[in-house]
């Protein structure tokens, strides 16, 4: 009985605890959890089950980050954590659910862009976690962990095309927008067959079975669109590998890329005080 009072202390204690070193990710993730539940509610109430499923989707991924601290042992920083759970509420809630992504031109790209960021952020931690744990003896320079993580972030952008590619393959759900264009180039319709692209310029309409589709051009399918999230994705990558290389050039004093970088907790006694750490973090030697 003495044993599990004293569990339950401590547990309430660590929960004040957290609660003082992540009050604004705390309070951001009630308020936007708070927000999902009642479109949650209102979706049930109208039978429009695919909303209902797209926000107990999003509640499902609104615990990744405290999934993530729990099983690898990390702490995230709050800046980092906020962003993480806006991103997962402008995808899936604004731009699925409210429709965003067609209401609002550019939401699409800023979104690919976000995901860029912190994706490389992401993919700069994890290779900077194992450049500091001393038990795998690894050193590698300020230019290879900001190469990997450019390297990680376009790789998840490419693998997510391909996710949208066979979403509108196989299930015809048009996640890949299209674009219309009033000039095409195509071999295709060169009468020869000798491989020379035929240029058509000034299009103004398109038709499908003689039926005008009244867009006033022609409709490029998906291919824009992939190409401009990549290009997004690319400069959101871009950006982060270089803030993370002069971090680490910098041997961790850069404030503006901690807030990004997660920290080792392996070594971090239980009742260490978080938010002294970053401080800690300034004195240590980075290779």
């Amino acid at each position: 009985m003495k044993k599990s009072t004293e569990r339950i202390a401590r547990s309430r204690e660590k929960s004040r605890q957290q609660w003082r070193e992540h009050r604004a990710a705390f309070i951001v993730y009630f308020l936007l959890r708070a927000i999902v539940i009642a479109s949650l509610v209102m979706a049930v109430l109208n039978r429009a089950w695919e909303s209902a499923f797209l926000c107990v989707f999003t509640l499902i991924l609104f615990l990744l980050p405290a999934m993530v601290e729990k099983n690898f042992r990390v702490d995230l920083p709050d800046t980092l954590e906020i962003v993480i759970l806006f991103f997962i509420f402008a995808t899936q809630i604004l731009g699925e659910l409210d429709a965003w992504y067609v209401r609002i031109q550019g939401w699409d790209t800023l979104m690919h862009t976000i995901n860029g960021f912190i994706c490389a952020a992401l993919g700069f931690s994890l290779v900077d976690l194992l450049n500091r744990n001393e038990r795998v003896g690894m050193t590698l320079s300020p230019l290879y962990l900001s190469i990997a993580a450019f390297c990680f972030s376009m790789t998840v952008g490419v693998l997510w095309e391909f996710f949208e590619f066979a979403a509108d393959r196989f299930l015809l759900m048009d996640m890949q927008k299209d674009t219309v264009v009033h000039t095409i180039s195509s071999v295709a319709l060169d009468p020869t067959m000798s491989n020379h692209p035929v240029v058509i310029t000034g299009i103004t309409d398109a038709a499908v079975n003689g039926d005008s589709l009244g867009l006033g051009g022609y409709l490029d399918i998906g291919l824009i669109d992939t190409m401009k999230d990549l290009f997004v994705n690319f400069i959101g990558a871009v950006v982060f590998s270089v803030i993370g290389y002069f971090h680490v050039r910098s041997r961790g004093k850069s404030k503006f890329a901690g807030r990004f970088i997660p920290v080792v907790l392996d070594d971090i006694p239980e009742d260490t005080d978080m938010e002294a750490l970053p401080k800690q973090q300034e004195t240590q030697e980075v290779p």
